[in-house]
């Protein structure tokens, strides 16, 4: 299906080389240019008359007030949903939460989203692994200021699966997420209703986030400034769907399907039942897994979703269950050297620390009632991409997430620049390609011609292992818009060996996903497919504070 909407070209560049600190970094390339090519006005402020909806929803981004902790109501920003047109079920509220609402609508449902802000800042709506036109897929050069509406129309081309919206205005999409605007979007297709899936109160919604409160029960965001930035914000307090109380009731003998979401701004986690039983998933980001997967734990980066599955049937009436965080050494490696004591400053005590256990979430198991849904051990067929088929097979686009400069989270060197696009940012559509991420690591590529001096090798300041590179090596969370992408490998050679020890066994490589969570000294090897649009999205850092940071980049499809 085409989209009717039509391209703006509303430039939001953002100066994101400056800080407070006074640093500035000069270009490092000179073969960037802006897309111009599909420039209009009228993108997202009309209705198509022509596009009959069957899912039509105003959905409303203003600033609120949720009572979280006690007493004292925190501000807040949400989301607020009204259904136009569409059954009573495709729009869900979560009840005394800023998160929500909850969209579930029908792979093939035309849908129509009139998005308007209402509160004081830009912003646009991101719909996270929806396979969506440039002008439906929130675009940092789209947001539109306070009292503006703008309209989002398109088909739902994805299988069933978990995906989610926030906002994506360039240097505040960090705030806005964790003051509250963020809800699932999830998807059902003829597939996945041939299985006896939980489906109803069995089929529950746990959106995690961390965050930090002051006295005065209001959300505390970057209270260190630069360092808290640098780093990506850790909160001290785990929420479910917006909660504090982080408790299910649920019922022995039932089987539930747990739709986790990692929302928080930056922080992993890695995820255990307290009982050492195996954690069971079926689904990933783009749906579900060709079978079920048993694991010991599961390492779950910013942004991904994953399918869990909970039977209750060998429990006893009132006995607890806990989710926890299982311990992962990464403190020392994110806020030491001069992140930790020197120039910045001193780390903030204000966090849980990674390096410790805590709860997530606690099931008390209730009264008995049974539900007849089955996990079968063939859930889908393969939607596996073959590496095969790509165009660059024998030689990947390598993007290399790191800092730079003074100070600077980058890709191959550069930042976000509005609507900028460099020729190895380029792809063709209906071609297939094999992209190489890789964080901090010494491989040299082919297509980072104009940055070799710095990028070709990685040496000097950032790339022998020593120095500032050294002392700030970070986890990436790396997310490519507009597509779901295939694993082919995950190399960890030089990954920490004591991390990667802690977490090795909590990865999934099957199925179709968007988001990734690369270690430090770690490439991975991705296989994806531009098909049915061209335009500009985007790919970046999925720590938040790093994307507003800059470590974001373009790519175009032409």
């Amino acid at each position: 299906m085409k989209d009717s909407n039509k391209y703006n070209r509303r430039s939001f560049i953002e100066t994101a080389s400056l800080f407070a600190a006074g640093f500035y970094v000069m270009p490092l390339f000179s073969s960037c240019k802006m897309d111009t090519s599909s420039a209009h006005p009228n993108v997202g402020t009309t209705i198509n008359s022509d596009f009959n909806a069957d899912v039509d929803i105003q959905l409303k981004a203003v600033q609120s007030s949720t009572t979280i902790l006690s007493v004292k109501n925190t501000d807040t920003y949400s989301y607020k949903g009204s259904l136009i047109k569409g059954v009573k079920q495709t729009l869900q509220q979560l009840e005394g939460s800023a998160l929500g609402p909850i969209i579930r609508v029908k792979k093939g449902d035309r849908v129509r989203i009139r998005f308007e802000n209402e509160i004081s800042e830009k912003s646009i709506i991101h719909w996270h692994g929806l396979h969506v036109s440039h002008e439906n897929d929130g675009h940092p050069e789209h947001v539109i200021d306070k009292g503006e509406t703008y309209i989002y129309e398109f088909e739902v081309m994805n299988r069933a699966g978990t995906y989610w919206f926030h906002p994506h205005p360039h240097g505040h999409t960090g705030e806005q997420v964790y003051k509250g605007l963020a809800g699932l979007f999830i998807v059902t297709d003829e597939e996945e209703k041939a299985l006896n899936l939980p489906t109803g109160d069995y089929d529950i919604p746990v959106v995690i986030q961390d965050r930090t409160f002051d006295e005065s029960n209001q959300l505390l965001y970057l209270p260190n400034g630069r360092m808290d930035q640098m780093q990506g914000f850790l909160g001290n307090r785990i929420l479910i769907n917006g909660k504090v109380d982080n408790t299910l009731s649920l019922n022995k003998d039932g089987k539930y399907r747990l739709r986790l979401l990692n929302g928080s701004n930056s922080r992993a986690y890695k995820l255990a039942w307290n009982t050492k039983e195996p954690i069971t998933v079926f689904g990933v980001d783009g749906g579900l897994l060709e079978s079920p997967k048993k694991l010991p734990y599961l390492l779950l980066g910013p942004a991904q979703r994953v399918d869990v599955w909970l039977d209750l049937s060998k429990k006893s009436e009132n006995e607890e269950l806990k989710l926890i965080h299982l311990p992962i050494p990464l403190d020392n490696m994110m806020s030491g050297g001069m992140m930790g004591g020197g120039m910045m400053g001193n780390k903030s005590d204000n966090s849980l620390p990674y390096n410790s256990q805590f709860d997530i979430i606690n099931i008390n198991v209730g009264a008995s009632r049974k539900n007849d849904a089955q996990l079968p051990e063939r859930l889908s067929v393969s939607q596996a991409l073959d590496p095969a088929d790509a165009e660059n097979r024998n030689s990947p686009r390598t993007f290399n997430f790191a800092m730079e400069g003074m100070m600077k989270w980058t890709i191959n060197g550069r930042t976000y620049n509005g609507m900028e696009v460099t020729e190895d940012e380029i792809v063709k559509l209906n071609t297939t390609e094999v992209w190489r991420i890789n964080n901090g690591g010494n491989i040299s590529t082919k297509n980072q011609k104009d940055g070799r001096g710095m990028m070709g090798n990685n040496r000097g300041m950032m790339g022998n292992g020593s120095g500032m590179g050294n002392m700030m090596q970070m986890p990436h969370p790396v997310h490519i818009h507009q597509l779901q992408f295939n694993i082919i490998n995950r190399n960890h050679e030089n990954v920490d060996q004591n991390l990667w020890n802690a977490v090795k066994d909590g990865f999934i490589d099957e199925g179709r996903q968007d988001s990734v969570y690369l270690l430090p000294g770690m490439y991975m090897d991705l296989v994806m497919r531009f098909e049915d649009f061209k335009g500009l999205f985007l790919y970046h850092c999925h720590n938040l504070e790093h994307e507003d940071m800059g470590m974001m980049r373009n790519f175009k499809i032409e």
